[in-house]
C-alpha cells in the first residue's frame, strides 16, 4: 500500500501576528522551523521513506518540506512545486490584522468569510501593487486565472487538477509521497480523497507541523490515517 503524507507548514511570521497571509510570500518563524524539524524526526521514527515530495511555491512551505526530509534523512528525493498548492488567497484581507478586520466588517461577516466553503472574501483588484500578477513566479499563468480572492470550493477547484495529473498517479505506482501546504490546501485535498461534504470540511482542523500519514490501496481508498 502506498502512503501519503500531508504536512501544513509550521507556524509563519504572520501566523505570530494574526495577520491574513494567503499568497503572501511570509517566512517561518522561530517556531514554524522548530515544529518542521519536529515533524521530520517523527517521520523518520515512524520509519516512513519517501518517493517524491510536493510542495506549493510559497516560502513557508518550501522550507516545511526541506526542514522535515533534512531531519528525516532524505533531502535527496524529487520534488515538484506548484501554484496549484497554494494557500487559500484572502484577497484585499491579505496583510490585514484578523481582529481589526473582525472591528472593522464585524465577527460575524469575517467568520463568514474565513470558515464559509463558498463565499468569497473581498477580491484584491489585479492592478493592485500586492497583486500576484506582478510576481515573477507566476509570469506563465495566463492573467485570467490568478485570483483576487478564493473561498474552499476555489482553492479545491484548482488543487484537484493537481491531485488528478501528478499526486494520485504517483500513488497508483505504489510511490510514497508527501505534500507540504497550506492549511487550506490541505483541506480542499482532504475533503476530496476523505469524500467530506461542504459544511463538514468547515470543522476540520489542519495543526501546524503535524504529519497526517494515510495508508492507501490500490484504488485510493483509504485504509487508515494517523496523526503523528
Amino acid at each position: 500500500m502506498a502512503k501519503l503524507v500531508f504536512i501544513r507548514h509550521g507556524q509563519s511570521e504572520w501566523n505570530l501576528e494574526n495577520l491574513f497571509t494567503g499568497w503572501v510570500d511570509v517566512n517561518l518563524s522561530e517556531q514554524g522551523e522548530r515544529e518542521a524539524k519536529e515533524a521530520g524526526r517523527k517521520l523518520k521514527e515512524a520509519g516512513i521513506e519517501f518517493d517524491q515530495a510536493y510542495t506549493s511555491v510559497l516560502t513557508r512551505a518550501i522550507k516545511t518540506l526541506h526542514f522535515a526530509l533534512e531531519e528525516s534523512g532524505q533531502l535527496w528525493i524529487p520534488e515538484t512545486k506548484s501554484w496549484r498548492l497554494n494557500e487559500r488567497h484572502y484577497g484585499a484581507l491579505q496583510g490585514k490584522n484578523k481582529a481589526d478586520a473582525a472591528e472593522k466588517y464585524g465577527d460575524e461577516q469575517v467568520h463568514i468569510w474565513r470558515r464559509s466553503y463558498d463565499v468569497l472574501p473581498p477580491l484584491l483588484d489585479a492592478n493592485d501593487e500586492g497583486s500576484a500578477a506582478n510576481d515573477r513566479r507566476y509570469a506563465e499563468l495566463d492573467p485570467r486565472i490568478i485570483p483576487g480572492g478564493e473561498n474552499l470550493k476555489v482553492t479545491l477547484e484548482r488543487v484537484i487538477p493537481f491531485w488528478e495529473d501528478n499526486i494520485a498517479p504517483d500513488l497508483l505506482d505504489g510511490k510514497n509521497v508527501i505534500v507540504a501546504a497550506h492549511g487550506n490546501s490541505l483541506r480542499a485535498l482532504t475533503k476530496y480523497i476523505e469524500n467530506i461534504s461542504d459544511e463538514d470540511i468547515m470543522d476540520v482542523e489542519m495543526a501546524t507541523g503535524q504529519p497526517v500519514v494515510y495508508e492507501l490501496d490500490d484504488n485510493l481508498n483509504i485504509v487508515s490515517k494517523e496523526k503523528l
